[in-house]
């Protein structure tokens, strides 16, 4: 009956927006790519995105399938159609995709730096040298930043702090603590919250990706209004965006 009621939505909002004989059918399953981040997207299909999405999608009779992969690759089969989307997008991060209205989480970014350098803020930042994991362009999203590295593993990050390459490596929290996790001594170094970033899927520009996008924005819409989601944020300790 709540598959049958979410289609019926669907299909008339679509059909009241487009033409009869322009209307995108809803697939039966949406296939998603991501990093695999401990505790949010983990390979084995657990953790907190994975959670929200087989929430916002799987009632409405569209199952969720995953893919594990590195987060520029995964951008590229999303780009090229051969996902429906891609897991942890910023807004207008990637040309010639698709964006919905509603975010479904909020990445929370830290600066990891020695604990003898000054503290740094979202207005300081733009002073010193930077370090992430190539793909994620905080460059766009961060305010005056000028001197920042691409890395490719995050295994290489402590020496760089170490040794004094870069000032701060900048990343989610989740991801940033797992580094910290693996230095020597961890009390060398500290984390510094600074910014907020709305995190949304990034669609393919085709007819199954709007559809889905549509899909995507009804169900946020009924979701956050009724607080549905935020249980699956408790159950995996993390603060409820909305």
């Amino acid at each position: 009956m709540v598959v049958c009621r979410w289609l019926l939505i669907l299909l008339c909002v679509l059909v009241s927006s487009a033409r009869a004989d322009d209307v995108p059918v809803v697939p039966g399953q949406i296939h998603l790519a991501s990093e695999a981040w401990n505790d949010y997207t983990n390979a084995d299909g657990t953790g907190l995105a994975w959670d929200l999405l087989r929430e916002i999608f799987e009632p409405a009779g569209v199952k969720v399938k995953i893919r594990s992969m590195t987060y520029t690759r995964s951008v590229g089969l999303a780009r090229r159609g051969e996902v429906d989307g891609w897991v942890g997008a910023y807004r207008d991060e990637a040309e010639g995709m698709l964006y919905p209205r509603r975010h479904y989480d909020s990445d929370h970014i830290y600066a990891l730096g020695l604990a003898s350098r000054p503290t740094p803020t979202l207005a300081t930042l733009g002073k010193y040298r930077l370090a992430w994991v190539r793909g994620y362009k905080y460059e766009k999203y961060l305010p005056n930043i000028h001197r920042f590295n691409q890395i490719e593993r995050r295994t290489g990050i402590l020496p760089m702090l170490q040794y004094g390459r870069v000032d701060f490596y900048i990343d989610a929290l989740s991801e940033a603590q797992y580094v910290l996790e693996q230095a020597p001594d961890p009390s060398v170094l500290k984390l510094t919250h600074v910014a907020e970033l709305p995190l949304y899927l990034g669609f393919t520009d085709n007819e199954r990706g709007r559809a889905l996008m549509t899909l995507f924005d009804l169900r946020m819409d009924v979701l956050v209004k009724s607080g549905e989601l935020k249980p699956i944020f408790e159950r995996w300790h993390q603060p409820y965006p909305f």
